[in-house]
């Protein structure tokens, strides 16, 4: 895939499509700015190179409105912040004033767009929107991965008006890191997959299982395998409809040579609270009414010693509810053995990340991916949509 280092793009305007869909408190302060730090090193480069620099952006779910809560303003005067220097930010994303906003700039200025989803055509991909867009710039730079699997009019429809079309760093750092982690990996390859819910991570388990050596399940989605043994969870959250699909998938696993680690031990407790009464207890020993909201200790070793001498080890979704301290110990303990491997380390999802900046272990893992969803779909084998579109661009 060309990327933003291939094309000359001096003195030229760059459409740079980021993603600072970044959190934002009740005084609209940005309590992360994780998001905007990705992208830097393709705004400063195209900074540096002479380049007029115009970013795109979403916000929240404004859903086709102008919503005043959901201007990136506080996101242009933090991305100034970083850059030392003034970032301009635009009334709108399209339409006249925004185009002689852009004729007027000069080499290595910087302007933000207004939120892309005040316009509803954006979530449509909306061809004539699309072309609005591609019309503000010589050369359009996709470096939003965490948005690349949505068809959406600023990822994909853009792609077929812009003059000249390439991929930004970070969006180039996200595919070659997955490439190295599923495609050609150095075994053993370890996945450890978590979360609330078997439905949401099928497809990728499943993919996954053609390709990993070992793969461990925790989170929530843990209480169906459990269930599909006969264990009874009690009141644990299971989706009866795919205890089947659970039960077919270890059998696979099995079938396959494949290891496959499901808890031996839970913290259960009667209500999902920071309050609760919570408890450690084997698998097969949950009480009538409670709820299995982490995995135990014994299961944390288990599974440490399930990646000792892995070569890579890809993760997606946390242990438990790690948001509650009593049931934050099997996620952070496995942050904790995750940081220690000398593998290859690569986190997606956002919940993941979260626990990760919680441990101050993040620098010791090998690649963050900045996207859940576009990370999940890659995990199913998926190809995005809108690195479908650059590579057809050529």
């Amino acid at each position: 895939m060309k990327t933003i280092r291939d094309i000359d793009i001096s003195g030229k305007t760059v459409l740079i499509r980021v993603d600072f869909n970044v959190p934002l408190n009740d005084q609209r302060q940005i309590t992360d700015d994780g998001r905007i730090r990705a992208v830097l090193p393709t705004v400063t480069y195209a900074i540096n190179q002479g380049a007029k620099v115009v970013l795109a952006s979403h916000l929240g779910r404004p859903k086709g409105q102008v919503v005043a809560k959901f201007s990136l303003s506080p996101v242009a005067d933090r991305l100034g912040e970083l850059l030392d220097k003034p970032v301009t930010m635009a009334p709108d994303c399209v339409g006249q004033q925004v185009a002689e906003l852009i004729r007027q700039m000069q080499a290595g200025d910087v302007v933000l767009l207004e939120n892309l989803r005040f316009h509803a055509a954006e979530q449509e991909n909306d061809p004539d929107f699309a072309s609005q867009l591609a019309s503000l710039c010589d050369v359009y730079v996709n470096d939003a991965f965490a948005v690349s699997h949505r068809t959406n009019a600023s990822v994909v429809a853009v792609v077929k008006f812009a003059h000249e079309t390439a991929a930004g760093m970070l969006l180039s750092r996200e595919l070659d890191y997955f490439e190295k982690a599923m495609a050609d990996p150095q075994r053993p390859l370890v996945s450890i997959v978590g979360g609330a819910k078997v439905s949401s991570k099928l497809k990728a388990l499943e993919n996954m299982l053609r390709k990993v050596n070992i793969c461990i399940i925790g989170g929530a989605m843990a209480n169906t395998f459990l269930k599909s043994k006969g264990l009874d969870v009690g009141a644990s959250l299971v989706e009866d409809d795919l205890i089947d699909a659970a039960a077919e998938m270890m059998r696979s696993a099995a079938d396959s040579g494949i290891q496959f680690f499901i808890p031996i031990d839970v913290v259960v407790a009667e209500r999902m609270d920071q309050d609760a009464n919570a408890r450690v207890v084997p698998v097969d020993e949950i009480p009538a009414g409670w709820m299995a909201l982490d995995i135990g200790p014994a299961t944390v070793s288990r599974y440490a010693a399930a990646i000792d001498g892995a070569k890579t080890i890809v993760w997606n979704g946390p242990m438990g509810v790690f948001e509650m301290e009593p049931f934050s110990h099997g996620t952070m303990d496995m942050v904790r053995h995750v940081a220690s491997s000398p593998a290859m380390t690569i986190v997606g999802g956002g919940d993941t990340d979260a626990a990760l900046h919680r441990t101050g272990l993040a620098d010791k893992i090998s690649y963050i991916s900045t996207g859940g969803g576009a990370f999940l779909k890659l995990l199913e084998g998926k190809t995005l949509p809108a690195v479908a579109a650059l590579n057809e661009a050529g």
